[in-house]
């Protein structure tokens, strides 16, 4: 039987343990249905504001194309307005009956347009239960005059102390609340957002790690200039060179946050291997974002199937078996480590040995056709001369 990758984020039971993150591709129940229907766990929409809005100028997207490590986006928040993505008809549009969780992501210009977007979710919610969770996106760095709120601990707490004030939190309204939390660096700095968060671990059910990483730049050689509009060309990085980043704030925070806390793992998640690592590192599930945007929502169902083969190779039958149980490194551990390279490098050179060997083998067949074909020109020569036939 097939490894399950059903899981549970902030009480809500998702069927596999990968979904969308925010962004690109989320904006429309058009294209949010894509993605209910794909093996994603989850629909996560848009991260909204109170009224809809374009973003910022293009171009504000950027790939790099030649080793597929990166994108930058200074998107600036485009979307339709919080109003759209509560409403019955956009969610029943968006999951059908595919029975999917839908989740909503918003991201306010204000602390009031915020509470404000908290209390119609819970108003929406309390009429539509197909509303199962809230992320409050604290991270995103690509909205022009405003400074990452999770990056000011004052304001990050002082955020999450007038949630915690709201009518629709103190009566239970509100569906389960995630955070949207940019990537740290610094020791003190995780240990300062795990103790905020800890100190609201009864609002606080999900913490997702990471948003991109702020104030990335790449230039056009051509052009001599950035290839993003905005901001003066800076942009939030993401792609798998944000991976190891993501992985190391994923394993802290689950490490600082109440156990009570779920951890989401996000960034640089475009394989199988990408998605175990998280949950390894202690993630409940992971969202994936720019993989989504590159190729659309077939993702999930390569990811989640890659996920399955590296589960059954291991002997794991749920994701639970594995989930935060990354080993502490050991010589042992090591050792497992170099055998399994030396696997990898002797299945290699067989696979190029036996190339070799095919290679050899068909150009050995091909002198020998040479050769049998001027042997029979000989024979048909000496035939000829012997029987004077003058044609051969």
């Amino acid at each position: 039987m097939a490894p399950s990758l059903k899981t549970t984020v902030a009480g809500i039971e998702l069927p596999t343990c990968v979904y969308n993150a925010s962004g690109p591709r989320t904006g429309s129940s058009a294209a949010m249905a894509k993605i209910a229907t794909s093996e994603s766990g989850g629909v996560l929409a848009k991260s909204a504001t109170m009224k809809s809005q374009t973003g910022n100028p293009q171009p504000r997207t950027w790939h790099e194309t030649e080793k597929k490590l990166a994108s930058l986006n200074s998107e600036g928040l485009p979307n339709a307005g919080i109003e759209y993505y509560i409403k019955p008809e956009t969610i029943s549009d968006t999951i059908g009956s595919t029975g999917k969780p839908y989740m909503v992501s918003i991201s306010g210009h204000t602390l009031a347009d915020n509470l404000k977007m908290l209390e119609m979710v819970a108003a929406a919610a309390k009429e539509d239960s197909r509303i199962e969770a809230v992320e409050l996106n604290l991270a995103c760095p690509n909205v022009i005059g405003k400074p990452i709120i999770a990056y000011d601990f004052d304001q990050m707490a002082d955020v999450l102390d007038q949630v915690a004030a709201l009518p629709c939190v103190k009566d239970g309204s509100l569906p389960p609340l995630g955070v949207k939390m940019p990537p740290y660096f610094d020791g003190p700095h995780f240990e300062k957002a795990a103790e905020i968060l800890n100190k609201h671990k009864n609002i606080v059910r999900y913490s997702a790690s990471i948003n991109t990483i702020g104030n990335a730049f790449a230039i056009d050689l051509a052009a001599e200039m950035p290839v993003i509009s905005s901001k003066g060309g800076f942009a939030g990085l993401s792609g798998p060179a944000v991976k190891y980043t993501a992985l190391a704030n994923v394993r802290k925070m689950r490490e600082l946050l109440d156990q009570s806390i779920d951890v989401v793992g996000v960034g640089g998640v475009e394989s199988g291997k990408d998605a175990f690592e998280m949950i390894l590192c202690g993630a409940a599930a992971v969202q994936v974002g720019t993989t989504h945007w590159n190729e659309g929502p077939k993702c999930f169902d390569r990811i989640c199937a890659e996920l399955r083969d590296i589960m059954t190779d291991k002997g794991y039958g749920s994701v639970g078996d594995f989930q935060g149980k990354l080993k502490p490194w050991s010589k042992e551990g090591a050792a497992i480590a170099r055998a399994a390279k030396k696997a990898r490098e002797g299945g290699t050179k067989t696979e190029t040995n036996g190339k070799a060997a095919a290679a050899t083998t068909q150009g050995n067949d091909q002198q020998l056709m040479m050769i049998s074909a001027l042997l029979a020109v000989l024979v048909a020569v000496l035939l000829a001369d012997k029987f004077g036939v003058v044609t051969i």
